[in-house]
């Protein structure tokens, strides 16, 4: 056990990096959470019989209005605590998948909840919290 809780205890979560323009001008979408207004990535539960990267991809519409293509294979994993609305943390980790946008809509489901911002990889590393997703971000703008 670590932290006061059982390692059975992780939540599996899907995320969408979702990445548009060329290499060398390459931007990242990033949305703020509907809680604390901080930048992150599209994420969220995979649902029953669905593959994790098209999860993925459901939630970059959901969350970012994106239309695109995530990849099938994983970039890599971050791990966060996920606080529900009764102060309960949930250790998650989340599968994370390059996401090809090919049109930012106008309009999407939670357009109301959250705000949608490109940036450079280096700079949305700077603003997301977790290490790890972060150091994938910086990846991204490695040539």
């Amino acid at each position: 056990m670590m932290g006061g809780r059982a390692a059975g205890d992780l939540r599996r979560q899907c995320a969408a990096v979702p990445l548009t323009g060329a290499p060398g001008d390459l931007r990242v979408v990033l949305v703020t959470s509907r809680e604390t207004r901080r930048w992150v990535v599209p994420k969220g539960w995979v649902e029953p019989g669905e593959a994790p990267h098209v999860s993925a991809a459901r939630e970059a519409f959901e969350e970012a209005g994106l239309e695109g293509e995530a990849d099938p294979d994983p970039l890599g994993t971050y791990a966060y605590d996920k606080r529900k609305a009764n102060g309960v943390l949930l250790p998650c980790e989340v599968l994370v998948f390059r996401y090809r946008v090919t049109r930012l809509l106008a309009e999407w489901p939670e357009r109301h909840q959250r705000e949608r911002r490109l940036f450079r990889p280096e700079a949305a590393a700077a603003l997301v919290l977790e290490p790890d997703l972060a150091r994938l971000l910086r990846s991204l703008a490695a040539p």
